[in-house]
């Protein structure tokens, strides 16, 4: 499993079925892949789960107690105070910020190269654009040491799940991942000592600012290290899933050329080359069915955090007692013949009006249930605008003799080696 989690996941969904219990001393998981079962368990038993323990300790020691780590009534507390922020009326509010970040970045790509590092392009501009979301600043110098650090911390979290407990971060040999914790730290906290010395009237409409506003509302429960906290997962979550997914995206695009066109005719007739606004990304229908094929085929979380049930739980015509854990492959459903026919081809036509319906369950790309990923719209709104930006200046194609990338689980889904693809410019194009 350590190797290869989905192969593995996959091979005894193929062998056993759609329920799969393995006793990995001293627990017993159930892997599920019934879509049905899936919504029973996220949504009907959302109140008897937790999420794994050890999981939860090792993504607090980055992102502390934020509402990613946080259980039970400081979890209800921390959602219902950060949902307006990451409402769909308030996300619209940050379209100008992402489209003005995204054609900057755009400018600076070559017009034309054989082999353009595009996952590297992708992640460095969703960390922009996360960070202006967030601070009202450009990433600027940081963003290279950033970018180096959400590895390093990526990859450590990555290895300690399959342990039962960790060394403590001050051995000699965690030096990597204490230097990129302390990177990431430091960034975080630069920008929130800096905008405390601003006085509350003149701060910009940003995330830091709500954030600051639950804390002078009610210190007690916002104290300013939960600030920093949500700051911190904002800034990882925000941008890791982002860079993932138009990583795959271009991919899809760049290896499915008709597609790849019709997106981008799309774009160029309602656009008519300015920048997309908020009331534009309803309309980009094309565009957005292929995102959302692209998060099919490679979600860029494929194997929600595992849950434990606190209390007995009833799946379908199973019970299962208190503590047992469950495992949900996101990445199965998706790939499920059953599904979704001829589950490996880009198809953005599934998501098409009048295409055929598909089980509530087979298709949740950012979670279900109340543990819905918070900033769900933020995240699609961003990939429209971006994606939108991107199909205005480049024609994607993939370099010669490259193969298809191998997706591997990093905290996240990516390639297996930084993807890099061919540019145009779009003019050449036609």
């Amino acid at each position: 499993m350590s190797r290869d989690l989905l192969g593995t996941l996959g091979d005894w969904q193929q062998r056993y079925g759609d329920m799969v219990h393995l006793r990995i001393w001293p627990e017993h998981q159930v892997v599920v892949t019934d879509p049905a079962l899936v919504r029973e368990l996220l949504v009907a038993n959302h109140g008897s789960l937790i999420r794994w323990e050890r999981g939860m300790s090792v993504f607090s020691q980055v992102h502390g107690h934020s509402v990613l780590v946080s259980e039970g009534a400081a979890w209800r507390d921390k959602r219902h105070a950060l949902q307006p922020a990451f409402s769909p009326k308030s996300v619209q509010s940050f379209v100008p910020t992402i489209a003005e970040t995204a054609e900057q970045a755009l400018r600076s790509w070559p017009r034309s190269d054989t082999d353009w590092p595009i996952e590297h392009a992708l992640t460095s501009l969703a960390m922009d654009v996360i960070v202006r979301m967030l601070f009202s600043r450009p990433m600027g110098d940081d963003a290279a040491l950033a970018a180096q650090a959400v590895h390093t911390v990526g990859a450590a979290a990555d290895s300690e799940f399959y342990w039962p407990a960790s060394w403590p971060d001050a051995m000699p040999w965690k030096r990597a991942k204490r230097r990129a914790k302390a990177t990431l730290r430091t960034l975080i906290d630069r920008h929130l000592q800096a905008r405390l010395k601003v006085a509350p009237e003149a701060r910009p409409d940003d995330l830091l600012t709500r954030l600051l506003q639950l804390h002078s509302d009610d210190p007690a429960a916002w104290p300013l290290q939960a600030v920093h906290d949500e700051c911190m997962t904002a800034f990882l979550a925000g941008h890791e899933t982002v860079a993932a997914t138009l990583t795959w995206w271009s991919w899809c695009l760049a290896s499915n050329p008709e597609a790849q066109r019709e997106a981008a005719d799309e774009v160029r007739q309602l656009l008519q080359g300015r920048a997309p606004t908020s009331q534009d990304l309803p309309e980009l229908r094309m565009l957005n069915r292929t995102l959302q094929e692209a998060m099919r085929l490679y979600p860029a979380a494929p194997v929600l955090f595992s849950r434990r049930a606190t209390r007995p739980v009833t799946l379908g015509a199973w019970q299962f007692p208190a503590r047992t854990m469950f495992m949900v492959p996101v990445q199965l459903l998706h790939r499920d013949a059953r599904w979704f026919e001829e589950p490996m081809a880009f198809r953005p036509e599934r998501f098409a009006p009048g295409a055929p319906e598909v089980p509530r369950g087979a298709y949740m790309p950012l979670g279900a249930g109340p543990r819905v990923c918070l900033g769900q719209h933020l995240a699609m709104t961003e990939m429209t605008v971006v994606a939108a930006l991107l199909l205005q200046r480049h024609v994607l194609s993939v370099p010669e003799g490259q193969q298809a990338p191998r997706p591997v689980l990093n905290v996240t889904l990516r390639p297996d080696k930084a993807l890099h693809l061919r540019v145009a410019p779009v003019a050449s194009a036609h």
